[in-house]
């Protein structure tokens, strides 16, 4: 059946391909910035995860892909990056004269979503983080071949209730899935050792965790709210022959700097090898 077209927000009408935890934090920040629920329709395969969305967000869930793209000024792509060439296969030739598309699937470039969408669509890739489901998100955006600056600021206006939006080239967006993109999991990696050695040091589990989480967000509150540089902060804790400097010490020992030097490289590696089966895969 084909979608009703629902009433225009502030961003127009906004269709949701995907609802999965990064789909549902963009559909709630859409929904925190103005546009109604009965301007947004969803089309998500798992029947179970439709009827919880449409349950706590009030939003249509019950259609197709085709359904959503028939209905949305704005079309959000957040399906898994293999699902991608399906979904715009099947929304290519329900799309809306002038309907802007938008992609969270990490490593598909928008070159190869053009290229399964009708000339001149508009594409904006976007690269958030986890965060965003509480508003602490950081984002980075990109637009396609066909995108203008009113795009992006579309986009941007659309994605500010998630925290942080920055715009870069798509050069650039590989970089950002390796440092935002997979940093939070980074950061928890961090915590859960940090509190691992507090139950080494004889604190219960749950005292180590407390007191590493709460470091880690104190900290890095600290450093957003002072804008002083990382080094500078970390000076200030480390007295000359004290515990931090020989705590430090360690660390450099151990190669933690290269290791996470590393790990950016691999996932920022592992995200061009995404890009290329997209572009593989047109």
């Amino acid at each position: 059946m084909s979608a009703p077209v629902p009433a225009a927000g502030p961003a127009g009408s906004v269709g949701l391909l995907g609802a999965g935890v990064m789909g549902e934090a963009v559909l709630a920040a859409v929904l925190r910035g103005g546009t109604p629920a009965a301007a947004v329709l969803v089309a998500e395969p798992s029947a179970e995860r439709a009827a919880e969305v449409a349950r706590r967000h009030g939003v249509r869930t019950d259609l197709t892909p085709a359904d959503v793209a028939a209905g949305s000024d704005t079309v959000l792509v957040a399906v898994k990056p293999k699902d991608v060439p399906g979904v715009l296969d099947a929304i290519a030739g329900h799309l809306r004269p002038g309907a802007l598309v938008v992609s969270v699937a990490a490593g598909v470039t928008t070159s190869a979503m053009g290229d399964r969408l009708p000339t001149g669509t508009p594409v904006v890739r976007v690269m958030p983080n986890t965060p965003a489901v509480i508003g602490r998100g950081a984002a980075a955006i990109c637009p396609g071949p066909h995108a203008t600056g009113a795009h992006l600021d579309a986009v941007e206006a659309l994605l500010a209730p998630t925290g942080t939006v920055v715009r870069v080239g798509e050069g650039d967006m590989d970089a950002v899935t390796a440092i935002s993109g997979s940093g939070p999991a980074y950061v928890f990696y961090l915590v859960d050792a940090l509190a691992e050695a507090g139950v080494l040091l004889g604190l219960s589990r749950a005292q180590a965790l407390e007191l590493a989480t709460a470091t880690f967000a104190g900290a890095a509150q600290l450093l957003e709210s002072g804008g002083e540089h990382p080094v500078v902060l970390r000076e200030r804790v480390s007295s000359p022959g004290g515990t931090t400097v020989a705590a430090l010490r360690e660390l450099d020992a151990h190669g933690v700097r290269a290791a996470i030097l590393a790990a950016a490289e691999a996932a920022r590696d592992r995200s061009r090898e995404l890009g290329s089966a997209s572009d593989t895969a047109r």
